[in-house]
């Protein structure tokens, strides 16, 4: 069987009994960065092989994980943090798993979207995850300008959550600002760490107070 776990997205705390006994019985674990990964085990006492898996090498590995997952192993697949799959590697061998009858389990836990939205402030009952923005400008605007169609339709307002690089964050804050005014974002920021933070403020503000933004950020907003 494959499982699926989901892993702190800061805190070491932050992660499920159940979590920790499937870590602990699997044949081996199946990571985006051995390292990474390997902190986490070692806070746990937990030693197990590691395969990496990322968006480089999954079409290479993942038939070597099929194969032993068919010949009978357990195997654990995790992320560097937070729930795999979600903008993370994986989906590719779950979607073959699947295909070729393999058992797949998930098993919840840890995930910076809903930890950021329950702290925002802004309305939970309908939200939408955009992943990361495209990376190119002219793209990014487009996919903008097709938020601000949407919202034409009140049934599908919703609260709309993406994920940004610290590099990219203020050419994504101006662009947002040209195709949607100055509205209020709320940037969530080292979720569950010692300087947690989640703020609100109009983007020109944060385009005033970001200097030289450093760690992921999740960003979200409300038309």
């Amino acid at each position: 069987m494959l499982y699926i776990i989901a892993t702190p997205i800061g805190n070491l705390k932050d992660i499920t009994l159940r979590s920790l006994e499937a870590l602990q019985d699997a044949d081996a674990i199946i990571c985006e960065d051995t390292r990474r990964t390997g902190l986490l085990l070692n806070h746990y006492n937990i030693k197990k092989p590691l395969t990496a898996l990322n968006d480089y090498n999954e079409f290479k590995t993942f038939p070597q994980i099929i194969e032993r997952l068919k010949s009978g192993e357990n195997l654990c697949l995790v992320s560097d943090a937070g729930t795999p799959l979600i903008s993370d590697p994986g989906y590719k061998l779950v979607r073959e798993c699947l295909a070729q009858g393999i058992l797949v389990d998930s098993l919840p836990g840890s995930s910076s979207v809903i930890t950021a939205l329950t702290l925002s402030g802004l309305p939970p009952d309908k939200f939408f995850f955009l992943g990361y923005p495209p990376e190119k400008p002219g793209q990014r605007l487009k996919f903008f300008h097709y938020i601000l169609d949407r919202e034409d339709n009140e049934s599908l307002k919703a609260t709309y959550i993406m994920f940004v690089s610290p590099h990219k964050l203020l050419r994504i804050l101006e662009g947002m600002k040209e195709v949607f005014g100055d509205i209020k974002i709320t940037l969530a920021h080292e979720l569950t760490k010692i300087h947690q933070s989640v703020e609100s403020e109009g983007i020109s503000k944060w385009l005033e107070k970001l200097k030289s933004p450093k760690g992921e950020y999740v960003l979200l907003f409300h038309l």
